[in-house]
């Protein structure tokens, strides 16, 4: 896997953003990371073999602004992204911010804050604004829709470094790789801990969502 030469600076947070083929929905997650309130982080940006001009767009946002880094990989999927991602981090905790979503101002802020409350925690997730079809499809029953409430989402967790590369990471697999890192970081012995402040916005109103993808494919082979 590609890794970065790393700075001596170690921020607070590391924002990992993975985008494919996104161009204008990866600007608007990269504007709402800059409008930040809290402004000790790094971002690593995966391109995950984009073909349309997100290359450019990233590679000029590194150039005007030391907090971000790029990594341009093959096209191998979102969790192998992810963990592109953990490894050229550098921050004390490790979060995450879909490309087709967005932070409120005081996300990081408001994480922060409880990180430093309580710093035992090593995995701390939950609090989402959700846009659009708030059910998607079971993982492990794709005949049923489950609310997003009984889910974990990827893009709040916000996990500790150390404890992101002692579980190697997310799995390769299509469909699933939160709720099993998740998983993961539980069976670890780690120390996990939910908010309900709802400062990340989830939008599943965008037709090439995962998620919508998967609840598409599955309609399709029941069509078929």
């Amino acid at each position: 896997m590609p890794l970065l030469v790393l700075p001596d600076y170690v921020p607070f947070f590391s924002v990992i953003v993975c985008t494919y083929n996104r161009r204008t929905l990866v600007e608007r997650a990269i504007r709402s990371l800059l409008e930040q309130t809290e402004h000790d982080w790094e971002a690593i940006v995966v391109d995950d073999g984009s073909q349309d001009d997100s290359y450019l767009y990233l590679h000029d946002l590194c150039e005007r602004d030391a907090r971000f880094r790029m990594v341009y990989m093959r096209n191998r999927g979102q969790a192998l992204a992810k963990n592109v991602g953990i490894l050229n981090s550098t921050g004390l905790y490790i979060t995450f911010l879909d490309s087709d979503d967005e932070y409120k101002s005081d996300h990081l802020a408001v994480r922060k804050q409880v990180l430093c409350e309580h710093p035992t925690v090593d995995l701390l997730h939950g609090g989402l604004e959700i846009v659009g079809d708030p059910y998607v499809t079971d993982m492990h029953d794709t005949s049923q829709r489950i609310h997003l409430r009984d889910c974990v989402v990827g893009g709040t967790f916000f996990v500790r470094r150390t404890t992101a590369l002692s579980v190697e990471g997310f799995p390769h697999t299509r469909y699933g790789d939160d709720t099993m890192f998740y998983q993961r970081v539980e069976e670890s012995g780690a120390t996990i801990a939910t908010i309900d402040v709802p400062t990340y916005v989830y939008h599943r109103e965008t037709p090439d969502s995962l998620c919508t993808t998967m609840l598409t494919d599955k309609i399709n082979n029941i069509i078929e």
